[in-house]
């Protein structure tokens, strides 16, 4: 065989095997795509089981919980009519049951004030004060629009460096996560006093997978929330 027929016979034998390799790529291409569709809808969940086995050694009933100069109230619903919702009455009632019990010494109610015809700090004082706490042991915080904002605002500005935080047991691990993330000490109770909607329920425990995602976004940022201040450390 002649130099030319060699090479000539090499190239078709190339030529050969890069359409099997076109061809091999273009079957797998649609199962590496399944794969990569696969991996980013399911690590959202593996970010949840991961954050919920994180932080459940940290999560308390009343009465178990450890004792902490400042228990934090996260803000929820409030209707027109002043009347707290279910889960935010008991998130209030849990934290004045630990001020009753001298697990805590303060109470910072924090929430959404975000306009002049809605205050969820404001209610949630009233609602603690009703029960026997102190007006001068209650601080509200009006910036609390989020879990995030009313974390970093309990650092940045209250200065609080340890406390216990209250909220419902689907909360807690977003809320312990965003506290120890931003340098704050905090162990949690569960505020869970009755058996709420299920309704609410499911919607509650399905909106936790986006907000982890959004509070694991939220930490590697640390951008301040957009309501801040001068700093107001409790006294």
């Amino acid at each position: 065989m002649t130099i030319v027929g060699k090479v000539t016979k090499k190239r078709k034998s190339l030529g050969h095997g890069i359409r099997m390799n076109a061809g091999v790529r273009r079957r797998l291409a649609p199962m590496f795509g399944a794969l990569l569709l696969g991996v980013l809808i399911l690590s959202p969940f593996a970010w949840q089981r991961w954050v919920d086995w994180r932080y459940a050694p940290a999560i308390y009933t009343i009465s178990t919980a450890p004792s902490a100069r400042v228990a934090i109230v996260l803000g929820a619903r409030v209707y027109s009519s002043g009347r707290l919702s279910a889960m935010l009455s008991d998130r209030v009632d849990t934290a004045v049951a630990l001020y009753q019990a001298g697990k805590v010494d303060k109470l910072l109610v924090s929430g959404d004030n975000s306009s002049s015809d809605y205050d969820e700090p404001g209610a949630m004082m009233a609602h603690a004060i009703e029960r026997g706490v102190a007006p001068e042991d209650i601080q509200p915080d009006y910036g609390g629009r989020r879990t995030y904002d009313s974390c970093y605002r309990a650092k940045a500005i209250f200065q609080v460096e340890e406390a216990l935080i209250v909220t419902q047991a689907f909360h807690l691990p977003r809320a312990l996560f965003l506290c120890e993330s931003l340098g704050l000490r905090a162990s949690g109770v569960s505020a869970d006093q009755r058996r709420y909607d299920p309704r609410s329920i499911a919607w509650s425990e399905i909106r936790e997978v986006p907000a982890l995602v959004s509070a694991l976004f939220d930490v590697i940022r640390r951008a301040p929330p957009p309501v801040m201040g001068e700093p107001i450390p409790l006294e």
